[in-house]
Formats: structure tokens, C-alpha cells, sequence
């Protein structure tokens, strides 16, 4: 019997949109340091189990060069990290229709024994588990499929599938985000405005999704796992700890936020072991004349006279002179820049006296001087050439260069 673990990596992230456009969900960085895919990587290999497949479809390149840089191991280990993208063959000339549908085209790959048990996870989520835990639950319910739910409220019911379940575990009855009290109705969690939402995280008998990919379901949430619990011995785990759905621009911003204060509910530092991630082997940051508060500063880089507040600072970020930056997610870069540029392009960093709140700057940004991004009008949405705005937060793409004295 083995245990082997899947990873969906391969959604096109319309709704993460502008830090899609060039990698899949899995591969935004998130942390100053980290990507989401290391998040279920990490977790499952914490967890021990050793066979692990990401699945690519949409803009895989980020996503790949990542998993091919970060995840080796020696000859004497049996661990494994099998990237497998999609691909036309004989018996199949599309794309992924879908997450279950993803499953399905390279079910050859996983060598799968009846006995198998296989977990199924997102690679978009931000949470410590331990899969050992839920897989000792699948086990002594003797469960087909066992699901992972945690508890919300009222207000967040209708953009999860909220679960039935028995005072047992077992699951009896299902609904995909049910938008109003009526669609709600009956599967309230022993308490009044609580609900069992399904995580995404899913644990099967492999004989029993072996079965399942039989059909032509080709998303999991909406189709599969509606029609798993109508058809088989399913359960749900209900997990106490953090979980966040990095779905949006703003779960995305207020999940990289939360990172930065004194007690938060997520840490990438902690005893239940290190999320892992590409070693870079980057210079210690230089913090020159700076105040910052309640931020995190990755390696490599460089700041000088610089306030910052509640702010994550990525990866060789270069701040100049009386730069301010207030709740702002600020990826870094890709490389140094040793060699001043041509005296009028802009550097790469934030240029000097910039003014930035409320933001998200994507990798590779040059923001020239004294440039102003605070988004005062209060503007909601907004697509323009060099930035767009997503419910208030400001997004610079990557690689745009945004001139002097701009005002956004």
C-alpha cells in the first residue's frame, strides 16, 4: 500500500489577474520568498509521503523552472516530486477540461494499486497539516473518500461547498457555494450561522477513484465530489487550524498582510518544520537609516532611509532614499542589477521619495522617483497599461517601469 499525493497546478487564475499573467496560481510568490505551490509540497512531504505529482497546464513555465530547482533528492531517497504537464498522445488531443479531468489524462502516470490511498490537493492554499491525521480518520471509517472541512460563517457560506455531516463524520448531503439562506437550509453546524466548508483537500481509495474517473466529470468541486458523496462511503475531517483560499487579489494582499504582525496565525517559521523552498543562497539584506514595523525583509536586499509598515519586502529589493511603503506586498526581483543604468531609464527598485500604500508590486518593477501610488481617489477597479486596481489595492505587473513623478 502506498500513499501518493496530487497536486492541481494547472488553473488559468483569471481572478488573481495581472500576477497570472505570466505564471500559474501555484507559482505567485507569496511570504517575500515562497511560492503557493510549496504550501501542499511541504506539507505532504512533513507528512510523509513521498510520491508527489504537480499537474501544469496554463503559463507552467514559473511554476516548473521552480519545482525543478527546489525539489532534489539524493539517490537514496525515495522521495519524488514528478512534475507532469499537459500533453496530446494517441487517446487524448485536448487540454485539461478541468481539475478532476486533469486527473483523469495522465491517470497512467501515478501507477496506482487498488489498495492505494490518494490525496488530491489545491495548490492555491495557505495552511499546516498534517495528512497523517486525516488519513488515519479515511482509515478507521474505512471511507471511500474523506474530505477536509473547516467551520465558517454566515457571510463566507456561499463561496465554499458546504457539507452535511452526520454526528459520525459521514456526509450527508452536499451544496456548491449555496448563495442564500434557502439554498443553505439544513446544514447548519450544530450551531447557528456555522457551516462545514470542503477545503479542497481530499483523500481517496485509489480503486475508488480509479472508478470515478470512469465518468466524464471534469471538475472535482462543482461535479465529482457532488456525485462521490451521492455514490460512496464518504466523510468529512473537520481541521481546526489556519486555512486560506488565495482565490483573489484581495485574499491574496490581506494572507500576505496577516504574515507581518506580532501573533500571526500562519507562520512560515515554526516547530511543525520549515516550509521548504528554492535556496538561493542570497547575501544578508543591508538596512541602512531605516524604521520598519512589523514587516517582513527577505535576502538580498538593500534599504536606505527607508520607513516601512506592515509590509512584505521580497527577494533583492532595492529601496532608496526616504521611500515609504504602508501595507504593501513588494516582490522583489529575479537578479541584481550591478551595473547602473543608462542615466535615463529607470532603475530597477523603488526610486527615491516614493510614496507607496495599499499595493501590490510584482517582481522586476522600476519605480522611478518621487512617484506617488496610494490610490487616494478610493477607485475600485481599474485596467490601465502599467497598473490595475482590484477592489482598492493598487497592482504593478511585472517588469513595468512606471516614470518619475507618476501619480496613481
Amino acid at each position: 500500500m502506498s500513499v501518493v499525493a496530487i497536486i492541481l497546478g494547472g488553473g488559468q487564475g483569471r481572478r488573481l489577474f495581472p500576477l497570472t499573467r505570466y505564471r500559474s496560481k501555484p507559482a505567485v510568490p507569496i511570504g517575500g520568498k515562497y511560492r503557493l505551490v510549496d504550501i501542499p509540497i511541504s506539507n505532504s512531504l512533513h507528512s510523509g509521503i513521498k510520491q508527489i505529482f504537480v499537474l501544469t497546464q496554463y503559463n507552467s513555465a514559473s511554476l516548473n523552472n521552480h519545482i525543478h530547482n527546489t525539489y532534489k533528492f539524493d539517490y537514496f531517497s525515495r522521495s519524488t516530486v514528478t512534475l507532469l504537464a499537459a500533453e496530446q498522445t494517441v487517446s487524448n488531443q485536448r487540454w485539461f477540461q478541468g481539475t478532476a479531468d486533469a486527473v483523469r489524462c495522465h491517470l497512467s502516470h501515478y501507477h496506482l494499486k487498488p489498495d492505494d490511498e490518494v490525496f488530491v490537493l489545491s495548490g492555491d492554499h495557505l495552511y499546516r497539516m498534517d495528512y497523517q491525521e486525516m488519513l488515519q480518520f479515511h482509515r478507521e471509517k474505512n471511507a471511500d473518500v474523506t474530505l477536509s472541512t473547516i467551520l465558517v460563517s454566515e457571510e463566507a457560506a456561499g463561496e465554499f461547498g458546504i457539507l452535511k455531516l452526520e454526528t459520525d463524520g459521514k456526509i450527508s448531503d452536499f451544496r456548491e457555494k449555496p448563495s442564500n439562506p434557502g439554498e443553505r437550509a439544513g446544514l447548519e453546524a450544530g450551531e447557528k450561522g456555522r457551516y462545514h466548508a470542503s477545503m479542497g483537500v481530499y483523500v481517496f481509495k485509489a480503486s475508488v477513484l480509479i472508478e470515478l474517473l470512469k465518468g466524464n466529470e471534469a471538475d472535482f468541486g462543482k461535479e465529482l465530489i457532488p456525485r462521490a458523496i451521492r455514490e460512496c462511503k464518504s466523510f468529512g475531517f473537520l481541521f481546526d487550524g489556519y486555512w486560506r483560499d488565495i482565490g483573489t487579489i484581495q485574499s491574496f494582499y490581506q494572507a500576505n498582510l496577516e504574515l507581518t504582525g506580532p501573533y500571526p496565525k500562519f507562520r512560515f517559521h515554526s516547530p511543525k518544520g520549515n516550509i521548504f523552498t528554492h535556496p538561493r543562497f542570497l547575501p544578508p539584506s543591508q538596512i541602512l537609516s531605516s524604521r520598519i514595523n512589523d514587516s517582513l525583509v527577505s535576502e538580498g536586499c538593500i534599504l536606505r532611509d527607508s520607513h516601512i509598515e506592515n509590509s512584505v519586502i521580497g527577494l533583492r529589493s532595492i529601496l532608496h532614499k526616504k521611500v515609504i511603503l504602508k501595507r504593501t506586498v513588494l516582490m522583489g526581483a529575479d537578479y541584481f542589477e550591478f551595473e547602473s543604468p543608462d542615466t535615463n531609464e529607470v532603475p530597477l527598485g523603488i526610486g527615491e521619495g516614493t510614496v507607496i500604500e495599499n499595493a501590490i508590486i510584482d517582481k522586476n518593477a522600476r519605480i522611478g522617483r518621487h512617484v506617488t501610488i496610494k490610490n487616494a481617489k478610493k477607485v475600485d477597479q481599474v485596467d490601465a497599461e502599467t497598473y490595475c486596481i482590484r477592489q482598492g489595492i493598487v497592482i504593478i505587473p511585472k517588469d513595468v517601469v512606471i516614470p518619475d513623478k507618476t501619480v496613481i
